[in-house]
């Protein structure tokens, strides 16, 4: 996000020693494993029928969302993204991202049907 959309309520301003007053969004802190309750579950809806994995209930950085992604999209030998908190991975290996993330110690419950 660029600092002019950042900027609280003023446009412009003829005062030459005026200087904009950002906010400051707090950068998210990522819970250990053991905090973390992630759901798993199928999902079709809006792909075309096409079944993803669905990985939600991270709580925690960008960065460490999208590390956790890949570590399950080479688990599974699948494409898929990690982003607005929830993790894709193509096709349905809810079994196995399940086993997976319990290994790692993640409190984590089957969804859906």
């Amino acid at each position: 996000m660029s600092k002019k959309n950042n900027i609280n309520g003023v446009v412009y301003s003829t005062d030459p020693s005026f200087e904009y007053d950002y906010e400051v969004t707090p950068e998210a802190i990522t819970l250990g494993a053991g905090q973390q309750d992630l759901r798993v579950q199928l999902d079709k809806k809006q792909r075309n029928g096409k079944a993803v994995t669905l990985i939600t209930g991270f709580k925690g950085t960008v960065t460490d969302l999208e590390i956790l992604g890949k570590k399950l999209k080479t688990k599974c030998g699948a494409g898929g993204a990690a982003k607005n908190g929830e993790i894709i991975v193509q096709g349905d290996f809810r079994d196995k991202i399940l086993d997976y993330l319990k290994s790692e110690g993640y409190r984590v419950k089957k969804s859906g049907g």
